[in-house]
């Protein structure tokens, strides 16, 4: 086997071309570390009318792909900033709309998305087996949650084929549908029954992943173990415990080009861990930015996240008038569910001196949230990886999460044992109630207040930490490896 391995890297979403969580960030940041490692690495993803828009030096590939409709072709370029080969599967009736790539502008689930994601599945598919007239061949295909779970499915159908992958970012997410879907999409009939892609009578586009792909992962080591019980399977988990052995758990990596205080152009004033002046400028842009008092002893609380009970905003919804008794004020940026939106702009109405809300997403606020606030908020009930919690870390912005999925590996609790060793980074409550983090935010208040010199010694250990890609992705060429090896046997 060749120390270079060819692998196709299948996806829903990508930055800079189009995200809406971490799926984007780990498609637009391993593929590139990847290729650092010198591999041959392409992005196979929909030409969405976004995507179209940002992609760079395009130009048609392929006009012909086997078993797919000659509406259908194939455009080559790169992802931006980057020498990532990037294949865009341009069907225009199925990925050329407003909205995003799994919603309307409504916020409804497009009612074609089994047809969207079965049609870069089947693209993927000739890629992958050579049938798409690209003279190229993947060792490896490596896809990315249901909406391109049928491949390893598909692939199982094909004698010479490559190693698959599958990696779960959310197993809440699962494309379930109607049996009366199977046949719509014309898939094989092999591939129905309790053994294939039947799940309780319909069909699970995920399943095809979790059941045929030669290796499974999650995005980080705690999550791959909390999937196996029933409270995080989400029905999955007798699958997932049969098929223990091909399991595994990756640490997702942080894109620190991006995220880093020293270079970040989206903040005011650049800052690192020896140079920590810039924090406090940030922090009074920040409360300038979202109409907050300017003052630098008011505790100021971060949160970026979907508005769902997920990521515990009801957690936060409980504690926001405990926050505003003690005298912090929150910066929030999110959008979701519309009961959460009404009731955290009720709270800034009440409260203008001490909560500000931005309904929405904005990458460069996002980036002045982390510079900015002394701690970030991210209660999750569940967290497969989790990012904010490792930009927070850099930035000088202490989380407070709850133990679970990545928030359990990549934070350090604030006990009395790991503030001695100098370990801490952060505030870690146990059980997804109000008062577990109003316990865990009550903690890191008064360390902030009453011990500013344990405070420094806690945001500098954070901001030290190494989440990079590089370690992430050569643990991903391991598990190729290990794909590879139980294809051939």
């Amino acid at each position: 086997m060749s120390d270079t391995l060819k692998i196709l890297f299948v996806t829903s979403e990508a930055l800079p071309l189009i995200k809406t969580g971490g799926l984007g960030d780990v498609a637009g940041s391993l593929p590139p570390a990847l290729k650092a490692l010198r591999h041959d690495v392409r992005i196979i993803m929909p030409a969405y009318r976004e995507a179209m828009h940002r992609a760079e030096k395009l130009h048609f590939a392929s006009f012909k792909l086997e078993g797919i409709p000659e509406t259908v072709r194939l455009i080559e370029g790169k992802l931006p900033g980057t020498k990532v080969t990037l294949l865009l599967v341009d069907s225009p009736k199925h990925f050329d709309r407003p909205g995003g790539p799994y919603v309307d502008p409504d916020g409804e689930d497009w009612h074609d998305n089994p047809q969207r994601f079965a049609m870069l599945c089947k693209v993927a598919t000739a890629v992958a087996t050579n049938n798409a007239q690209l003279d190229w061949q993947p060792d490896v295909v490596h896809c990315n949650d249901w909406q391109t779970g049928l491949v390893p499915a598909l692939l199982s159908l094909y004698p010479n084929r490559p190693a698959s992958v599958f990696t779960i970012h959310n197993l809440a997410y699962q494309g379930y549908y109607e049996r009366s879907f199977f046949e719509h999409l014309k898939l094989p009939h092999d591939l129905w029954g309790m053994h294939g892609l039947e799940f309780h009578g319909g069909l699970s586009f995920i399943k095809g992943g979790l059941a045929f792909a030669d290796m499974i992962n999650t995005v980080s080591p705690t999550y791959a173990q909390e999937i196996r019980s029933h409270a995080y399977g989400w029905g999955m988990e007798g699958l997932i415990n049969h098929r223990a052995d091909r399991l595994r758990g990756i640490l997702n990596g942080a894109d620190y080009k991006e995220w880093n205080p020293a270079k970040d152009s989206h903040i005011p004033h650049a800052f690192s861990h020896t140079k920590l002046a810039g924090k406090a400028e940030n922090k009074r842009a920040l409360q300038e930015e979202f109409g907050l008092p300017q003052n630098p002893d008011a505790p100021l609380l971060g949160l970026v996240s979907r508005l769902v009970e997920q990521k515990g905003i009801d957690l936060v919804k409980a504690i926001i008038p405990d926050l505003v008794a003690q005298g912090a004020q929150l910066a929030l940026i999110g959008s979701g569910d519309k009961r959460f939106e009404q009731a955290l702009y009720q709270f800034a109405h009440a409260y203008p001196d001490n909560i500000s809300v931005f309904i929405g997403y904005n990458e460069p606020k996002a980036h002045r949230i982390e510079a900015g606030a002394d701690m970030f908020l991210m209660p999750s009930r569940f967290e497969p990886c989790g990012l904010n919690q490792i930009y927070s870390l850099r930035y000088g912005t202490a989380p407070i999460v709850r133990r679970t999925g990545g928030l359990a590996d990549t934070v350090t609790d604030a006990d009395d044992e790991n503030i001695a060793s100098k370990t801490a980074t952060g505030f870690v409550f146990d059980h997804p109630t109000s008062e577990g983090l109003r316990w865990a935010t009550e903690r890191a208040l008064k360390l902030y207040r009453e011990h500013p010199d344990l405070w420094k010694q806690i945001i500098i250990t954070g901001m030290k930490q190494d989440f990079s890609w590089k370690k992430s992705a050569q643990t991903y060429v391991e598990l190729y490896r290990e794909a590879l090896s139980h294809r051939d046997a």
